[in-house]
């Protein structure tokens, strides 16, 4: 009794491992290409808060593969680099309007179009106050 149980678990056993590793004609367990890191970063425009929020990287055994997460991580560096060099020529070029502005006494704020200030008294048609003694 003791070796047909024997010979029974050593058939079983064999049976599923053939039916695991696949000991017919067909693979029961097919060979899975490994997820690789398709940058899903806009090469056409600026990277906005949603593409690096919606940015996935690919698993690996132990977290995430080093090359990917470098890759994304230099392509931001570089894309915030660019804004920064961007943000700051935007800012000097402004500098330079405003400080010609203070020194030509030119107003900001005026809209093109816009009509120079008339002096006070003269709002709403009415004369100054020495022009109605003339009068």
């Amino acid at each position: 009794m003791f070796w047909f149980l024997l010979l029974t678990m050593v058939v079983v056993v064999t049976a599923v491992t053939l039916a695991v590793v696949g000991g017919g004609g067909s693979p029961v367990l097919q060979d899975v290409e490994p997820e690789r890191f398709t940058d899903p970063l806009p090469t056409t425009r600026p990277v906005g808060r949603a593409d690096v929020e919606g940015l996935r990287l690919p698993m690996a055994a132990r977290g995430y593969r080093m090359a990917d997460v470098d890759e994304a991580l230099s392509r931001l560096g570089a894309e915030l680099a660019e804004r920064d060099s961007r943000i700051a020529e935007l800012e000097s070029a402004l500098a330079g309007v405003q400080a010609a502005a203070v020194s030509t006494g030119t107003d900001l704020f005026k809209q093109p179009g816009d009509r120079p200030a008339e002096p006070r008294g003269r709002e709403n048609g009415g004369a100054d106050p020495a022009e109605r003694d003339e009068r």
